[in-house]
């Protein structure tokens, strides 16, 4: 996920304005930031990889001629983050610039018949045969507005597209596919963005473009066009969000939000069935496997290990990354290393990188694109989750599962578990849909000093990971336990009116762990149950009840009692007054041991 801005201005100078305006949109990429102006001396370009303020400082990315220009944040999805990769890219005579949000899937094919054609390439992105393409079109006769017509016709997959031109030096075109796009109507002037926060402190009015459709901006006017060269007359919409807000599209803060895309996360990180089935294939001589990670990386890994054991019978291993080097000698060149970060940047989990990859394969598993992890691993698997704002791991939490997920039905070559996976989505929206009956269960909870999680087989790395978000956002003391530990220890803590949250899917382990939700309510908890819809038995013996899907066996646990685990945190940390986006102590990214 990237960010695009765009303006047209009269009587003062784009630059700083774009820069400006793209900071407020660095929540959705931060690798690499650039602009670019044209004026009657042509076109005009400043960028690098880096954060927008560490970019600015190093080459002043207001300081460009003219009043019309584009910018553009990245979150980078082909090629590395570095200055060649970085945004606008141009063509090869340097008089066309363009700004790219999305994915060209048939870019390979395109630039080897552009290469074929004598046309040249500086990166490795796939944005760059975009005005390559506008390049040929326009060296044939077309004008700007024709020549991107002529090339969307050709690119496949999903963009938001922003371009300028030396010929055309008084207008800026557009176009949109499965991308966000809006427009910006000042006092005589305009703007085009990927998102309102970036533009709303030069203007409120705002036009949202559809799927299909091109845009010309002039000095004079805007005008939109279908995807059949029709004029489109479109309402301009006034908006009263503060930028703050449109920043979070409307949600109070960026975890609600990352829980809401997790659908979305689902069904992007599914698209990497390919690159890991390929993966799969140059794994012949593995027979044993081993995790590394931290945090909720770290429960992530401990469902990775059910998985692979009981569907691959491949013995595997969890280490915290920070205690990997204790295990190190009993590392061979049979074992497959899998380290999971977000970032890919993770203090500990780089080191036993490092140190793995002194004997065995390695494999990452990471959000980040070009992040240290994805350079030192043998192989790399990407989440697809996009910028993850929230301190609290929630989308690339669940992304990170469905890797593993795919990683382990390939390996065990069980295609009822990839079509299960395609399910999840649903499920996720369903669970969201009830949102208020988490919110109830939250407010009543909200002052209790300690929790307690448990769950038994896939269950318990999902307590663990529910009991690690209350933790992380509200302050409370909560831990989460295997089910069936309870007598050998957690038993003696619980006391009259302490809560306890049980998640109790349908499937094998269902007796059992309704056994031991019973004895922590025979000890005075207050039992708050997950479990199956339809089953009056287990709200009839428990304190609160959410339901879940009964379609969702034992075997998709992780991948969906999460999402009213993480929802129940997050609204307990609203309940006590908490911004759950920012807890105390915490960051991001862990890059100290």
């Amino acid at each position: 996920m990237c960010g695009i801005v765009g303006c047209v201005l009269k009587n003062r100078k784009a630059a700083p304005v774009l820069l400006e305006c793209i900071s407020k949109l660095e929540y959705r990429g931060y690798d690499s930031v650039g602009i670019a102006t044209v004026d009657q001396n042509g076109i005009h370009v400043k960028k690098d990889s880096g954060k927008i303020k560490a970019v600015n400082d190093k080459i002043d990315l207001g300081e460009l001629p003219g009043d019309i220009g584009i910018a553009h944040v990245r979150w980078a999805t082909h090629g590395v983050p570095n200055k060649e990769n970085s945004h606008p890219h141009t063509d090869n005579s340097g008089n066309i610039a363009v700004v790219h949000n999305g994915i060209i899937e048939n870019h390979n094919k395109i630039r080897e018949s552009l290469e074929s054609e004598g046309f040249l390439f500086k990166s490795q992105t796939d944005t760059e045969v975009i005005p390559i393409l506008i390049e040929k079109f326009m060296d044939e006769g077309n004008n700007l507005e024709n020549a991107l017509t002529e090339t969307l016709d050709i690119i496949k997959g999903s963009y938001v597209i922003g371009v300028i031109s030396k010929d055309n030096p008084n207008e800026i075109v557009a176009a949109r596919k499965d991308s966000p796009l809006i427009i910006g109507i000042g006092d005589q002037e305009y703007f085009i963005a990927s998102d309102a926060p970036a533009i709303l402190n030069y203007t409120n009015k705002i036009i949202y473009v559809e799927n299909g459709e091109t845009v010309v901006l002039n000095e004079n006017n805007v005008v939109v066009k279908d995807s059949d060269n029709n004029i489109v007359e479109k309402p301009v919409n006034e908006i009263n969000w503060t930028a703050d807000m449109a920043q979070k599209e409307g949600y109070d803060f960026f975890m609600l939000k990352e829980i809401h895309e997790q659908g979305k996360a689902v069904k992007d990180t599914l698209s990497e069935k390919e690159e890991i089935t390929e993966l799969v294939s140059n794994l012949d001589d593995i027979n044993r496997i081993c995790f590394a990670a931290c945090g909720t990386s770290y429960h992530a890994s401990l469902t990775g290990k059910y998985l692979l054991e009981s569907m691959a019978s491949i013995p595997t291993d969890v280490i915290l990354a920070s205690e990997f080097k204790y295990s190190a000698n009993a590392l061979d060149e049979n074992t497959l290393v899998i380290f999971i970060s977000q970032s890919g940047e993770t203090a500990d989990t780089l080191k036993a990188l490092k140190l793995a990859n002194k004997t065995s394969k390695t494999l990452a598993i990471v959000n980040v694109l070009g992040s240290s992890a994805t350079r030192e691993a043998d192989f790399v698997i990407y989440t697809r989750a996009g910028p993850e704002i929230g301190v609290a791991a929630t989308k690339t939490y669940i992304s990170q599962l469905i890797c593993i997920y795919i990683f382990a039905a390939i390996l065990a070559d069980n295609s009822d578990v990839l079509t299960e996976l395609e399910k999840v989505p649903i499920y996720i929206s369903e669970i969201l849909d009830k949102e208020d009956e988490i919110k109830n269960i939250a407010s009543k909870y909200k002052n209790a000093q300690d929790f307690f999680f448990i769950g038994r087989g896939l269950g318990y790395p999902t307590a663990l990971e529910g009991a690690l978000k209350l933790k992380e956002i509200t302050y409370i003391h909560g831990e989460g336990y295997a089910a069936g530990e309870l007598k050998h220890g957690p038993l003696a803590l619980i006391d009259e009116g302490i809560p306890v949250v049980v998640v109790v899917p349908p499937g094998d382990n269902f007796d059992k762990t309704m056994s031991n939700l019973e004895e922590v309510k025979a000890r005075g908890a207050d039992v708050i149950a997950f479990g199956p819809c339809g089953n009056k038995f287990v709200e009839r013996e428990v304190n609160s009840f959410f339901c879940i899907h009964e379609d969702v066996d034992e075997l998709m646990t992780p991948l969906v009692y999460v999402i009213p685990l993480q929802l129940l945190s997050y609204y307990v940390s609203i309940e006590r007054g908490l911004d759950p986006d920012k807890p105390k102590n915490l960051a991001k990214c862990v890059t100290v041991e």
